[in-house]
């Protein structure tokens, strides 16, 4: 098999195609929720939507997305990524036509809910080939980095493509944009991705082992819990956050995690959709915290500065997407350099962009509150700043996928994925909570005070993880070949208890004698 190796009879020209499409996919996935920012006042007017039915519009699809990139994750490790990622980019092109078709509020808030799992079942998958297809440490290293690249890019286009159809046509030619794009990438999916990068360890199992391997109990519970917590973050931006609509979610979702990590320690590690011993892999845990930032400091620069400018500033829809490009095309051009990680560690480039971050920040925290302030102020600092959270996002994503075995890439993609997206939800909400506080003892929100104060509240953040990497990031294993499913399953033998030890060594020699797993 070809996870440990080279996939035979796939040309580079093929490969790059194969690249395009998924980075495409990932481009879908941004454009599918930042292009509802720019349409979002036109939506409200014409549905009719009250601020917190309108805060759902946003919120539906992340509740989704975030909380099914698991079980997204799993299908693809254990079933066929390929259908996994046809099956999502299919379903997406289905529910943007219906969205765009959609004038009733319920309806539409479903369909954007819908559109969060479809757009979940791509992004795993496509990692899942993406590692397959590109086994080369370099290799591997430039594609993951370009495929992130594409999500930075997508989140300011999301907005300029947003902004561009609202002004000359509708809102309805956000959705139908994306049904158009969606159906040829399916299409091309079906015919150009071959079934040597399409294979994993699971996807060999009779049918009926492979079912008992997605701990359908483990993923349920989970998935359930997520979505409680993200309703309950979500929802505490604009209730109260002693509410019992936020209180009484928030404790079962916290609850429902602890029983989940708690059944995963009862299962055969081979069944568990996230085994106790992934946490141990080196640098994984750390790198899960990193990923918090990224998404959270791109999506506070395009909610923060898109509200501002076009309510307070009086700037068009996309007068203001055009003045966030510096955040397109330095998020760009930093994906691009995915080939360092190889020559630098992992380490050494992920506190660069934190640095870079950090600057950005406390440059928006003193200014960036008057229109005359984005060429000294704001402009530097997007440009600072979205380099930063690509450098982040970029060399975190090749580290953890070099810290852990090809075959777990679908799973570990969709964690890492989900910890982008849970910064995001998490941190918005506080920044929100924050913002509205001070404004409402600081002049309101046409002053700047309140954003400020968020801003202060992401600078924290920053130096929280700065402390995280410098102190708990390995540089031991930097370069070196990932680990074999094998050798992480005989070396966690050594530490279960005599009781375990039978049971596991039978998994371990199975595991070792496979030929797919073998060196």
């Amino acid at each position: 098999m070809h996870v440990d190796g080279e996939p035979k009879g796939l040309s580079l020209t093929r490969k790059r195609i194969l690249l395009v499409i998924f980075c495409l996919a990932q481009f879908l996935d941004r454009v599918n929720n930042t292009s509802l920012l720019s349409a979002l006042p036109t939506l409200d007017k014409s549905m009719g939507m009250t601020p917190s039915q309108s805060t759902w519009v946003i919120s539906a699809f992340q509740l989704t997305f975030a909380s099914f990139l698991l079980i997204s994750g799993r299908i693809s490790d254990v079933y066929d990524p390929k259908t996994a990622f046809i099956g999502g980019v299919s379903s997406i092109c289905v529910i943007s036509i219906c969205c765009g078709f959609v004038d009733g509020k319920i309806p539409f808030i479903i369909c954007r809910a819908l559109c969060g799992i479809a757009c979940a079942m791509t992004i795993p998958s496509a990692l899942t080939l993406i590692v397959n297809m590109f086994p080369d440490p370099l290799q591997q290293a430039r594609a993951i980095g370009v495929f992130g690249g594409c999500g930075a890019v997508a989140g300011v286009c999301g907005l300029l493509i947003g902004a561009i159809f609202v002004e000359w046509t509708s809102y309805h030619w956000v959705f139908w944009f994306v049904a158009i794009v969606a159906a040829p990438l399916a299409l091309a999916g079906v015919f150009l991705i071959p079934p040597q990068v399409s294979e994993t360890t699971d996807s060999l199992k009779p049918t009926a082992a492979k079912w008992k391997s997605l701990d359908l109990v483990g993923v349920s519970i989970l998935t359930i819990a997520l979505i409680l917590f993200i309703f309950a973050v979500t929802s505490g931006s604009t209730e109260s956050w002693a509410s019992a609509m936020v209180l009484a979610p928030l404790i079962i979702s916290i609850l429902m995690m602890i029983a989940f990590f708690y059944w995963e320690t009862l299962i055969p590690a081979e069944k568990a959709v996230i085994p106790p011993r992934t946490w141990f892999y080196n640098n994984f845990s750390v790198l899960v915290i990193v990923g918090l930032l990224p998404y959270l400091w791109w999506t506070a620069m395009l909610m923060i500065f898109t509200i501002m400018w076009q309510d307070i500033f009086h700037w068009s829809v996309l007068s203001s997407a055009v003045h966030m490009l510096p955040i397109c095309v330095m998020g760009f051009a930093m994906s691009c350099t995915g080939s360092l990680s190889r020559i630098f560690s992992p380490k050494w480039m992920i506190l660069t962009g934190l640095s870079l971050c950090m600057v950005a920040t406390m440059l928006l925290a003193f200014h960036g509150g008057k229109p005359e302030d984005y060429w000294p102020y704001v402009f530097p600092a997007f440009s600072l700043g979205s380099s930063g959270a690509m450098l982040i996002f970029a060399h975190g994503s090749i580290a953890i996928f070099q810290a852990v075995p090809p075959s777990m890439a679908g799973t570990v993609g969709a964690i890492f994925n989900s910890a982008l997206q849970f910064g995001s939800a998490i941190g918005i909400a506080i920044m929100t909570s924050i913002e509205t506080s001070v404004e409402a003892t600081h002049g309101g929100s046409q002053e700047y005070a309140g954003r400020a104060a968020a801003f202060w509240f992401l600078a924290g953040t920053i130096v929280l993880q700065l402390i995280s990497i410098s102190v708990y990031y390995d540089r031991s294993t930097d370069h070196k070949a990932q680990p074999k499913l094998s050798e992480h399953v005989l070396a966690h033998l050594s530490t279960d208890s005599e009781g375990k030890h039978d049971d596991d060594n039978i998994v371990a020699v199975e595991v070792c004698t496979s030929p797919q797993l073998e060196a």
